[in-house]
C-alpha cells in the first residue's frame, strides 16, 4: 500500500514550483493587472481570456467555468493525476526528495501509474538515442542523412533507433525495475508467445512529448523491406498518450507560437524537423491522425485568439493532402485565428523542399498563402463544369453550405461575394442571399439550445444559500451573486483584501463578525478565514495562509469562491491603507445600519407598557449604535 506523503514536503513542493511557470507550459499567459496573469482557460472553450493566475498567491481561477486552486490542483486537473502523482511529478521537477509515512518509501511500488509510465518512456527514449550510434543503426542514420538531417539535428529532436531483436528494450527496462505489466500498459512492449516483446523493432524512433516536454509516446519509421508493418507505427492510446490530444513538436514550438501568434501545421515528423531547422520554429504535426478539435484546443490556448493570430497548414499537394486540408476546414470555425493553407507549387512537403531548394524555400513556403476557406471552396468547385449553368448551380449547392458555416456575418457576406466570383455568377446578391438562406436553414435544424427546466422557472442560481451550507455539496458551480448591489460589491472587495492584502486590513478585519457579511457565500468565506486563524496569519506567508483558508472551507463551492477572490483584480486604482479603510468602514456601516433598523423595530414593538429596564436597555443600545455610526461617518477607519 502506498505511503502517505509527508505534509511538510507537500508544502515545500507547493511553494517551490511557481504556478505561473507550470501553467505557462500549457497556455500563453499575459499580464492582467495587479500582478496577475491571464490566458484562455484549458478546462473549457472560450474566446476571451477569463482564466487568471496569481503568482504571488500561488493560485489560479477561471471566472468562466469556476475551476480554481493551487499548483497541485492545476496539474491534477489538466493531466488527470491523483494528488500523490502530482506531488511526485512536481517534486521531481523541483529536485525535492519526498518522505513517505505509514510504512516508509518504496520507489518501485509507491509511485503512481502515470509517473511510472512517463519514467519508462524517458528511459526508453534514452535507450533508443544511444542505439542510434550503433552499427545496426547505420540504415537509420543513412535515412536521416538522405533527408538532410545530421547528428546534431537527430540529437536536438531526440531521434533514436529501436534494435531489430525481439526484446532488447523490454529486457533493458526490466533491468531498470519496470514490471511487464507497466511495459504493456505503456505500449512499449506487447504480448508475445513466451512473454512480452518489444513493440518497436528495427525502426527509426521519434519521441513524442506532451506540451510540458515529457515523453509520452513514440513514432516509429519503417526502414527495411522485410518489415511487414505499416510505414509509420505509433504508440497505441495509453493512460498518458492519446494521439488526438498530442501535437508533435509542441514542446519545442510553444514559446515561439505564443510569441509570434503563429502556428504552422505540417504532416510528419521529418517535416517538423525541416521547418525548425529552416527557422520556422512554430511548426508542429499531428501523430498519425487527422487534425481535430483537441488539437485546436491546444493551439488556441497558445495563440490566445488575438486578432492577428494565424494558423498555416502545409499539407502535401497530392490528393491525400487536399483531403486533409478539407478535413481541417471542417473545424475551421472553432478557431478565432485566421487559417491558411500553403502548398509548394510542385507539391513537395517541407522536408523535400528543404532538401531540394534549401532553408529559404521552406521559409518562403508559408508566406504566400491561401485562406483555408478559399482553398476548400476551390477544391469543391473544381469538380464541376463552370461553363454551364447547371454546373455553376451544382457547385453553389455544395460550396454554399461551407460558406454558410462562417459564424461572423460580415465575413460570411464577404466570402459569399468571393464565391460568386469563383463560380462566375454575375448576380452577386443572388449568391449572398442563397448563402444566408442556407445559414438560416442550418440554424433552424440544429441551432436551438437545450430545453429549460420542467418547472419553467429555471434552475436555482449557483451561489444560493444552500450551495454554501456547511456539509453540503454545491448545487451548481460558481457564485451568481448580485454585484450590482453596493453591499455585495463592498463585501467582495473586503474579502479580496483579506485574502490578497491582509496587511492592509489586519487586525481590524479579524474583529468583524460573520453576520456582518450579508451574502451567504461571503459569510461562508469569512468563516473560513476565521477558522484558518484570521487574516493576520496571511501577513507572514501568503501561499501558506491561502492554503489554510481553502482547507478550512466547508465544501467545494466555498473553496472555489476563496480561490476566485484570491486572484480577482481589485476595482480600485490604488490599493493602499486608505482604500482598505474605506471598504472596512462601508461593511461595518452597513452592519450597524442593519442593527439600528432591528433595534428600532424592537423598540417599537415594546411600546410604552414594556418593562422599564428592558425598554431602557434597548434605548441605550440604539443610542450607542447611532453614536458609533456617526463616528464612522466622521472619522472613517480611525473609529473602527
Amino acid at each position: 500500500m502506498a505511503g502517505r506523503i509527508n505534509d511538510d514536503d507537500v508544502k515545500v513542493v507547493r511553494d517551490a514550483v511557481p504556478i505561473d511557470t507550470v501553467v505557462s507550459e500549457y497556455l500563453q499567459l499575459r499580464p492582467a493587472g495587479g500582478g496577475n496573469m491571464k490566458g484562455l482557460c484549458p478546462f473549457h472553450d472560450e474566446k476571451s481570456p477569463s482564466f487568471q493566475v496569481s503568482p504571488s498567491k500561488g493560485l489560479f481561477h477561471c471566472f468562466g467555468c469556476q475551476e480554481g486552486g493551487d499548483t497541485i490542483a492545476f496539474v491534477m486537473k489538466i493531466d488527470h493525476l491523483s494528488f500523490s502523482e502530482t506531488v511526485e511529478r512536481l517534486a521531481a521537477k523541483a529536485g525535492i526528495t519526498l518522505r513517505y509515512e505509514e510504512g516508509g518509501y518504496n520507489p518501485t511500488n509507491q509511485r503512481g501509474e502515470r509517473i511510472r509510465l512517463v519514467e519508462a518512456h524517458k528511459a526508453a527514449a534514452e535507450f533508443y538515442v544511444e542505439r542510434l550510434g550503433g552499427e545496426e543503426a547505420e540504415i537509420g542514420r543513412k535515412f536521416l542523412a538522405e533527408r538532410g538531417f545530421d547528428q546534431a539535428a537527430a540529437e536536438h529532436f531526440g531521434v533514436g533507433y529501436s534494435p531489430a531483436g525481439w526484446d532488447h528494450l523490454t529486457r533493458f527496462l526490466r533491468g531498470k525495475g519496470f514490471s511487464d505489466k507497466e511495459l504493456l500498459l505503456a505500449g512499449l512492449s506487447q504480448d508475445g508467445r513466451r512473454g512480452p516483446i518489444d513493440r518497436f523493432r528495427g525502426r527509426l524512433m521519434w519521441p513524442i512529448r506532451d506540451i510540458s516536454g515529457e515523453v509520452v509516446g513514440f513514432g516509429a519509421r519503417k526502414l527495411r523491406d522485410d518489415d511487414n508493418g505499416p510505414k509509420y507505427l505509433n504508440t497505441p492510446d495509453t493512460a498518458i498518450y492519446k494521439k488526438s490530444q498530442v501535437l508533435y513538436g509542441v514542446d519545442l514550438a510553444k514559446k515561439d507560437i505564443a510569441k509570434a501568434s503563429r502556428a504552422v501545421v505540417v504532416e510528419g515528423y521529418t517535416d517538423v524537423m525541416a521547418c525548425h531547422l529552416a527557422g520556422i520554429t512554430t511548426a508542429i504535426a499531428t501523430c498519425g491522425t487527422a487534425f481535430g478539435t483537441d488539437h485546436i484546443k491546444i493551439l488556441r490556448r497558445l495563440l490566445m485568439d488575438n486578432g492577428s493570430a494565424r494558423v498555416i497548414f502545409t499539407f502535401d499537394g497530392d490528393a491525400a493532402g487536399q483531403k486533409a486540408a478539407l478535413r481541417a476546414f471542417e473545424d475551421d470555425q472553432k478557431f478565432a485565428a485566421e487559417t491558411y493553407i500553403a502548398i509548394a507549387p510542385d507539391g513537395m512537403d517541407p522536408c523535400e523542399l528543404r532538401l531540394s531548394k534549401g532553408d529559404a524555400a521552406v521559409q518562403d513556403l508559408v508566406e504566400p498563402r491561401t485562406p483555408l476557406f478559399e482553398f476548400a471552396i476551390r477544391q469543391i468547385v473544381s469538380r464541376y463544369d463552370l461553363e454551364t449553368p447547371a454546373g455553376r448551380a451544382s457547385a453553389l449547392d455544395e460550396a454554399g453550405p461551407i460558406v454558410a458555416r462562417i459564424k461572423n456575418g460580415a465575413s460570411q457576406h464577404e466570402v459569399a461575394v468571393q464565391l460568386a466570383g469563383i463560380l462566375g455568377i454575375l448576380d452577386t446578391q443572388f449568391v449572398v442571399k442563397r448563402v444566408a438562406q442556407m445559414a438560416r436553414w442550418a440554424r433552424d435544424r440544429g441551432g436551438r439550445g437545450p430545453a429549460g427546466p420542467a418547472d419553467g422557472r429555471g434552475a436555482r442560481p449557483a451561489g444560493s444559500p444552500s450551495s454554501y451550507d456547511s456539509g453540503r455539496s454545491p448545487v451548481l458551480s460558481g457564485p451568481a451573486l448580485n454585484l450590482r448591489s453596493p453591499a455585495h460589491r463592498t463585501e467582495r472587495e473586503l474579502l479580496k483584501l483579506a485574502l490578497q492584502r491582509p496587511e492592509l486590513v489586519s487586525p481590524a478585519f479579524d474583529a468583524y463578525g460573520v453576520d456582518e457579511f450579508t451574502a451567504p457565500p461571503y459569510a461562508a468565506v469569512r468563516r473560513a478565514v476565521e477558522d484558518a486563524g484570521g487574516a493576520e496569519q496571511g501577513i507572514a506567508s501568503a501561499p501558506e495562509y491561502l492554503a489554510r483558508v481553502r482547507e478550512a472551507a466547508p465544501n467545494d463551492a466555498v473553496r472555489a469562491l476563496v480561490t476566485e477572490l484570491a486572484v480577482e483584480v481589485f476595482h480600485g486604482k490604488t490599493i493602499d491603507e486608505a482604500y482598505a479603510g474605506e471598504q472596512l468602514v462601508r461593511v461595518r456601516l452597513r452592519a450597524v445600519d442593519i442593527r439600528i433598523h432591528d433595534v428600532t423595530g424592537t423598540l417599537a414593538r415594546l411600546g410604552t407598557g414594556a418593562d422599564h429596564e428592558r425598554h431602557q436597555a434597548v434605548q441605550n443600545e440604539l443610542w450607542v449604535l447611532q453614536q458609533y455610526r456617526q463616528s464612522l461617518r466622521n472619522s472613517g477607519a480611525a473609529a473602527l
